[in-house]
């Protein structure tokens, strides 16, 4: 099915995959919301690592609350998105020329 070089290829691009998952997880990205009220930190592979609220949520509103998160996140997200779209981009390019 697959000829050496094929197979040699694949494996390559197998452990490049595993480094840049690597990598990823030890980069930190964040996002925050309410000017800092509400802090959110992903790693790269989009896991939570923190998740800090710098009030009382005794003095917000459910709904103020939630609002805050969905946008900490939300930015969070984009960053943490961007960050393992560069890191696989960058490693497909070691098998894919002109990518």
């Amino acid at each position: 099915m697959f000829g050496f070089d094929q197979k040699a290829m694949m494996l390559q691009m197998q452990e490049a995959l595993e480094e840049s998952k690597a990598k990823l997880e030890q980069t930190l990205v964040s996002g925050e919301s309410g000017g800092g009220l509400v802090c959110i930190e992903l790693n790269g592979n989009r896991k939570l690592k923190s998740l800090v609220i710098n009030t009382s949520i005794q003095n917000m509103e459910k709904e103020d609350l939630e609002d805050l998160l969905a946008i900490a996140l939300e930015r969070a997200l984009e960053k943490a998105n961007a960050l393992n779209d560069q890191e696989v981009s960058s490693s497909a390019r070691q098998f894919i020329p002109g990518l």
